[in-house]
């Protein structure tokens, strides 16, 4: 898995330091949900199970395998 500076920074934070990196793997591998940001970056959504159901988000560069962020989103709503 590829990240930014970013990311690693992000990462730090007491709200997303518990992400698992498998976790961000499943999204990329088994998204529930894929948009096409204006600027070409890729946000995916699944649910984790291990985390209570929360929806995890995760931002990919144009190039569909640079992990750019990632935090549960609690805005994401199902269809």
């Amino acid at each position: 898995m590829k990240y930014t500076q970013y990311f690693l920074y992000t990462r730090q934070r007491n709200d997303r330091k518990d992400i698992k990196l498998e976790w961000i793997q499943h999204v990329i591998d088994h998204a529930e949900r894929e948009e096409v940001q204006d600027d070409g970056r890729i946000r995916r959504w699944a649910k984790i199970p291990e985390a209570n159901d929360k929806y995890l988000r995760v931002i990919l560069l144009d190039d569909g395998e640079t992990v750019h962020n990632a935090f549960f989103d609690r805005t994401f709503r199902e269809d």
